[in-house]
């Protein structure tokens, strides 16, 4: 039923063009080539389907079949299929030419509005009415997980897409916009569907090799999805700074190293009290802070911080000696601890000592 909607100027003067072609045995002409296209554009402008309008053209050339012996003869049977091929050729590869400038046109307006939506740019008003284009509301609240692996992607690349069909396969219907940013993968749902996210970073963990994923907390407004998207941006660069290698990492755990360096010069003040004195060591203060980072993750403990260490604990006992006696506290003295601990997180954080503070 859906090619009888379809109007049959759709198809231009097709029958009239066969009955010629009966008639005289011709080929089409390049001007009618070039309508064929046309009315080809024409057609999937309109939003009409490719199979519905062959279906078409082949009723049309059952009407327009010469009838009678001399119709039926092979030279106009031969005349007539040729002129149906071109004709139906020409026609497909304008409405071709036409649906993949289409694609692209769709593509930049995806890309622009990406963009705009996790750069912050662009009116907040305009920007909540292009999202509803796109499958979001943004008035509701959002949340963005970024995924980042070994090398950069793109959204025609392999790893990006098998991703995307995993979601859809599970997904289906949902509110889903996934696109791949400065070479990281990036997902945007709704914060009530925190399902969503945390199958994104399964599928994003385990098609990157490996690649480590953050998830922004949710946020509402159009402003909220960047403000998400942030979030998880800055997890990522925490963790590379704090060599954190858990496969996800989600922003509303980590909100206390924020909280550490939002007074900068505060921070800066403790790291050169409480580790300046490291510089005295041989070798620098690097693998004496080390052992700090690692005895702290180990929770203390001797034997294990050896072990991850890959030193007896006998010399990590030294170590721990040499750092009582250069900067006064005892990494081991629930007192000193806490001090030496944030004093430690917040070397990291800043990237002492191989950036001066």
């Amino acid at each position: 039923m859906a090619e009888l909607r379809i109007p049959e100027e759709t198809l231009g003067n097709y029958g009239h063009i066969l009955g010629e072609v009966a008639l005289t045995g011709r080929r089409l002409t390049r001007d009618e080539l070039e309508a064929r296209r046309a009315l080809g554009r024409a057609a999937a402008d309109a939003g009409h389907q490719l199979r519905a309008l062959v279906t078409m053209h082949l009723a049309q050339t059952r009407e327009a079949w010469p009838r009678g012996a001399a119709g039926n003869s092979p030279a106009t049977t031969d005349a007539v299929l040729a002129a149906v091929e071109q004709a139906v050729d020409a026609f497909a590869e304008g409405f071709e030419r036409a649906q993949r400038l289409t694609v692209r046109r769709e593509e930049a307006a995806r890309r622009e509005f990406i963009d705009d939506l996790l750069y912050g740019r662009s009116d907040l008003v305009r920007l909540a009415e292009r999202a509803t284009r796109f499958g979001l509301r943004l008035s509701r609240a959002h949340a963005v997980a970024v995924a980042s692996g070994p090398e950069a992607y793109t959204e025609t690349d392999a790893v990006p897409r098998s991703v995307e069909a995993a979601l859809l396969t599970r997904f289906s219907g949902r509110k889903i916009l996934l696109t791949t940013k400065d070479g990281r993968i990036v997902c945007i749902a709704p914060g009530s569907q925190p399902d969503v996210l945390r199958y994104f970073a399964k599928q994003a963990h385990a098609a990157t090799d490996g690649g480590q994923v953050a998830v922004g907390r949710p946020h509402k407004g159009p402003g909220g999805v960047v403000h998400s998207y942030d979030e998880a941006l800055e997890a990522l660069d925490l963790a590379d700074r704090m060599g954190m290698d858990e496969p996800v990492l989600y922003a509303s755990d980590l909100m206390v190293y924020p909280v550490l360096t939002r007074d900068r010069q505060a921070m800066s003040d403790l790291v050169r009290s409480e580790l300046g004195p490291l510089q005295k060591a041989r070798g620098g203060a690097e693998p004496l802070l080390n052992t700090l980072a690692v005895y702290f993750d180990a929770g203390c403990v001797a034997a294990e911080t050896a072990r991850r260490l890959a030193l007896s604990v006998r010399a990590l006992t030294y170590r721990l000696e040499r750092i009582h006696q250069l900067t006064g506290s005892d990494p081991s003295d629930p007192m000193h601890r806490y001090s030496l601990q944030t004093a430690v997180i917040g070397a990291r954080l800043l990237d002492w000592p191989a950036k001066e503070l």
